[in-house]
């Protein structure tokens, strides 16, 4: 469990998710704004060899992020921009609790049987790994935020009902809408821990030990997640084209029907350009940075915080034990 000194993988990932739900309070907005942006269709409409139908449930066509941000809130109010809200919170503290769960197991793990330093290689390993195990348990959740985020406010559902909504159309496999993909993005986080690390370590140089300030983890954090964002967007986009279900007058149209992330990204290719990759790009970029930014931030305080009540609990556990012995 780690000695006195040092939090224990659960304490880690509780930091670890209580930063990230703060995190996505303050930045949920933009995610909303991305997600429409992913999934607009009028462009693979086009394509198609059907007529054009008008659907209310078809999401706008945004021409940008500030364009995307006026509509919503002129449209749907300031609700609009927090749709689906206490998923999207449940989801945050689910897939950081298990992340950070895993990923300090599985380092501590290593760190022990290890010779010498970790390589960036193994780092990222480590980071995948973990990702990978807390994908499994957590995607239903990311379905359903994306559902509610897509959804017009007329037909827009509660976490339960949405839930159960899709199991009863669909089946319960399709909560797991996008699993195939979310295994190739667990290399985001991984790539961000690993830059993460890698900087910290070139900035610190010879002081060994140096805590960073949090301006110097601010700035190391968005640096790690602009470069991991760029390098994952295409398949990012792909997972929430597969978790969104198309609006029910072309719900039988092939342009809007997606068998993999491949089939998503050669058919968006194909319509859009190399730029359809990268449709809501800027707002998820600007969510992802400050976020996770922000995340690094507020977990380094937090873990010390949580440090200090593991201590307490500890204390108090040693002292309940002594009292015992003695009654004995």
């Amino acid at each position: 469990m780690g000695g006195s000194n040092s939090l224990p993988p659960f304490g880690h990932a509780l930091s670890g998710s209580a930063g990230a739900l703060i995190a996505l309070a303050l930045t949920y907005p933009l995610d909303i704004i991305k997600t429409r942006m992913q999934v607009q269709s009028g462009a693979l409409l086009k394509k198609s060899n059907r007529a054009f139908v008008e659907d209310e449930d078809l999401v706008p066509e945004y021409t940008s992020m500030w364009h995307a941000f006026q509509s919503i809130l002129g449209n749907e109010g300031i609700e609009g921009l927090y749709a689906g809200l206490p998923a999207g919170l449940l989801g945050t503290a689910s897939s950081n609790f298990a992340y950070f769960f895993w990923y300090q197991t599985i380092r501590e793990y290593h760190a022990r049987r290890a010779t010498g330093p970790t390589s960036t290689a193994v780092e990222l390993a480590l980071g995948a790994l973990a990702g990978a195990l807390s994908q499994l348990t957590t995607i239903p959740v990311s379905v359903v935020i994306t559902r509610q985020q897509t959804t017009p406010k007329a037909r827009r559902m509660t976490f339960s009902e949405t839930w159960m909504s899709i199991v009863r159309e669909e089946g319960v496999t399709a909560l797991w809408k996008g699993l195939k993909p979310s295994m190739v993005l667990v290399s985001n986080p991984a790539i961000t821990f690993g830059m993460f690390e890698r900087l910290k370590t070139l900035v610190v140089g010879k002081q060994a030990g140096r805590p960073l300030s949090s301006g110097e983890v601010f700035v190391i954090g968005a640096m790690a997640k602009t470069l991991a964002t760029v390098v994952t967007y295409p398949y990012i986009m792909a997972k929430v084209r597969l978790q969104w279900k198309p609006p029910k007058e072309h719900a039988h149209n092939p342009e809007l029907q997606f068998k993999s992330a491949m089939d998503v990204l050669r058919k968006v290719l194909k319509a859009e350009g190399l730029v359809g990759w990268y449709k809501g790009m800027q707002p998820q970029i600007l969510k992802a940075v400050l976020s996770q930014a922000l995340l690094f931030v507020l977990k380094d305080k937090i873990d010390k915080y949580t440090l200090v009540a593991f201590m307490l609990v500890r204390g108090a556990s040693a002292g309940s034990s002594v009292v015992v012995q003695r009654n004995r």
